[in-house]
């Protein structure tokens, strides 16, 4: 019996237990859980614990859509109320065994060794009602009771935990019609966030050429017209030529790095010029905390994926610098057939969220905007672990 066996035995008789408990408490209130909002954060409650269990979580559910009577129509209504018989049955069928399993345990381990300080008629009983009257038995049935019941629950919980799981996210899980309905209301949702975004890009990218290299531009034409004006009229003034010349000139090498950054902000050249390899190189040697960068066999991967890959490894990277009081972080890029999978990690302080205005909100909406998905999971106290997938072809 190894320890981690015995870990998933304990987790699966905590399961099974608790099922048991939650089953009992749904036949107490089923006339208040029969309500929409509630069933549906009942059923919401146990898919999550089932996601757990089984280790591999699926897609959130829903919010209920609409409220009062609306709230009755919403799809997956049906199933919150139908989970609440079926689990009332299924967690008592599961749980009342590893109750009896867990529960006869303790005779045998306590009471049956004191067998003799019980009167005739309180003294325990072991396996099918075999009375504890001597010695023999207490030393021979208890042990074996307790040796046959830790085995049952060392073989039989963790399966019956999964099988009660499996149940849960079977009746609770999206039928096809309706995850294609979430998907293009997601897909709906996101292509209005990339609209938006794009006008909120392309007005930038003009402000910042109307107010930075536009103005510059116009303020080197002015010098360089006032100087040709100043050697028409006075060719031996040199020196005020030269000055305005020299103006000129700093003026265009700063117009010139103003529209580097310009250009630098719609696609980075190191992406063009390094890969996302190197461009990602550049960005953890750049970061203000040791930094570790894994990369896979990442193939070929689009422009697009590449640009969001980067913008968000700099962002998050950013935000570790700025926010997290973290000593070390690491970047893991890797890709299984046609989903790149990027993990930024780092051991602060935690407590990173979209509204806390640390750019996780631009980050979503740039892998959402490829059809990508995003995790977060910073509690307080750390650590963080921010986790992109984007599709990058086959």
């Amino acid at each position: 019996m190894s320890g981690t066996g015995w870990v998933q035995a304990r987790r699966g008789g905590i399961y099974l237990l608790g099922s048991l408990a939650t089953a009992v408490g749904t036949v107490l209130a089923l006339p208040v859980l029969i309500h929409p909002r509630l069933a549906r954060s009942w059923a919401t409650w146990h898919r999550e614990r089932a996601d757990r269990q089984l280790g591999t979580p699926l897609p959130p559910r829903p919010p209920l859509r609409g409220t009062g009577r609306r709230a009755w129509t919403d799809p997956a209504t049906p199933r919150d109320l139908l989970w609440l018989p079926v689990h009332a049955l299924t967690g008592m069928a599961f749980g009342v065994p590893a109750l009896l399993c867990v529960g006869n345990v303790v005779p045998a381990a306590v009471a049956t060794p004191l067998w003799w300080a019980f009167t005739f008629q309180e003294r325990p009983r072991l396996f099918i009602d075999v009375p504890v009257t001597g010695w023999a038995t207490a030393l021979t049935l208890g042990p074996l009771q307790i040796v046959l019941l830790v085995a049952v629950a060392y073989l039989c919980f963790p399966p019956a935990a999964r099988a009660h799981a499996r149940i849960c996210r079977a009746v609770l899980s999206h039928s096809a019609a309706e995850q294609l309905a979430d998907r293009v209301a997601v897909l709906t949702r996101t292509r209005a966030d990339v609209l938006d975004a794009h006008g909120a890009e392309l007005r930038r990218i003009e402000r910042d050429l109307h107010d930075g290299t536009q103005n510059r531009l116009v303020a080197i034409a002015m010098r360089l017209a006032v100087a040709r004006q100043a050697f028409a009229d006075d060719p031996r003034d040199e020196q005020f030529v030269a000055e305005l010349l020299r103006d000129a000139h700093e003026g265009a090498e700063e117009a010139m790095t103003e529209l580097r950054e310009v250009i630098r902000s719609v696609y980075p050249p190191i992406l063009a010029d390094r890969g996302l390899d190197g461009a990602l190189t550049a960005v953890t040697t750049r970061c203000g905390v040791p930094t570790r960068l894994e990369l896979g066999d990442l193939g070929r991967v689009p422009a697009a994926v590449e640009a969001v890959v980067y913008f968000a490894v700099a962002e998050a990277l950013t935000n570790v610098s700025k926010h997290s009081r973290a000593t070390a972080a690491a970047v893991r890029v890797s890709r299984t057939a046609d989903r790149l999978s990027v993990a930024i990690t780092d051991d602060g302080i935690g407590g990173a969220g979209d509204r806390q205005g640390t750019g996780l909100a631009g980050i979503r909406r740039r892998v959402l905007a490829l059809d990508g998905t995003v995790g977060v999971d910073s509690p307080a106290g750390g650590p963080t672990a921010v986790t992109l997938e984007l599709p990058c072809g086959s």
